[in-house]
């Protein structure tokens, strides 16, 4: 437990110690995002390399403190080429097919570290595609949901704790300390991203907590007491999960490219309807906080109980989604 502890302090106060340094080099080097008075609307420009900051903070926690495995090696790899990948986005000059392209390899690298689902009733055939579909929706679904101060961190802080007592509970002692030291980097992080943000993730921090996240959140043997277990992780990821849904399904039937930026996200939604910034970002705290939380109650529920759990999210959701496709997003 002492390891555990000291694992967070130091990724957290390694986080407070390099996000301002990191923002005063993004600063210098006028990497900033500036505003277009159409999606971005904050009143002058934010410097990215938060991510950066989140990275590092949790690559150095990790090589004080771990004995690294092959599953471990694996995910820092992967790790790296996103980060390295959001880099070069942060600067404009990546299209969508190479940017996904680089996530495919990412994903690839994780399921030859064996770093993949694994359930009985799936074949491994079966099991690696849809590891691959995983871990870049999860990836994407980050990326999309950072569009306001403190909601892709704090939602992200959020699931790696939820992670840690999946892993925990579930005996993965060597992916434990990764999830410490990813939510503890992320809420040192989150002094400076909190509104007003004093700088920004960029597609190098909400790339890197999408893959992170993905891959953490595979084989917590959420399926020793139901199969229906096998939803947890989507609870525990359901925010970014449903906004990355709700954003497809929009812009499909608008026919908007996918990846084309538009205001669509619940978030967004949200603050064209009567909550302000800090009362959205609370709110989505809030939803990734009981999500997590009936996620850890399925985990552990008969196979009925998680039937009726899981339609009522369900049907929950739909109907918050409905409601929000409704606000006219144009005035």
């Amino acid at each position: 437990m002492i390891l555990y502890l000291s694992t967070f302090i130091l990724a957290f106060l390694l986080s407070v110690y390099l996000t301002p340094l990191f923002r005063q080099a993004a600063l210098k080097f006028g990497i900033v995002d500036k505003p277009d008075r159409s999606l971005k609307k904050q009143s002058e420009p934010v410097p990215y390399l938060g991510g950066l900051a989140v990275y590092l903070s949790f690559l150095l926690t990790t090589g004080f403190i771990y004995q690294y495995s092959r599953e471990v090696l694996g995910i820092l790899l992967a790790g790296a080429i996103i980060v390295i990948l959001g880099l070069i986005d942060d600067f404009g000059v990546l299209s969508p097919k190479v940017k996904l392209f680089g996530q495919f390899v990412a994903a690839c690298v994780l399921v030859k570290a064996s770093i993949y689902i694994k359930l009985s009733v799936l074949p491994i055939w079966v099991a690696i595609p849809v590891t691959v579909v995983w871990v870049m929706a999860i990836t994407n679904a980050f990326n999309l949901i950072d569009i306001m101060d403190g909601l892709a961190s704090g939602v992200g802080a959020i699931a790696a704790l939820i992670l840690v007592i999946v892993n925990y509970r579930s005996g993965k002692e060597l992916i434990v300390p990764l999830s410490i030291a990813l939510a503890g980097s992320l809420m040192g992080f989150l002094r400076y991203n909190f509104r007003p943000a004093r700088i920004y993730l960029g597609d190098t921090g909400s790339l890197f907590i999408g893959l992170m996240l993905a891959a953490l959140s595979m084989n917590g043997a959420y399926t020793r007491v139901s199969l229906f277990g096998v939803i947890a992780p989507l609870l525990i990821l359901g925010v970014p999960i449903f906004d990355m849904l709700l954003v497809i399904y929009i812009r499909c039937r608008r026919g908007i490219p996918i990846m084309h930026g538009s205001p669509d996200h619940f978030a967004l939604r949200l603050r064209k309807w009567r909550l302000t910034v800090e009362q959205t970002v609370l709110s989505s705290y809030a939803s990734a906080t009981i999500l997590g939380l009936l996620a850890l109650i399925l985990v552990r529920t008969d196979t009925t109980s998680a039937m009726f759990l899981a339609f009522g999210v369900l049907l929950i959701s739909l109907a918050i989604a409905y409601y929000l496709k409704k606000i006219d997003m144009t005035l």
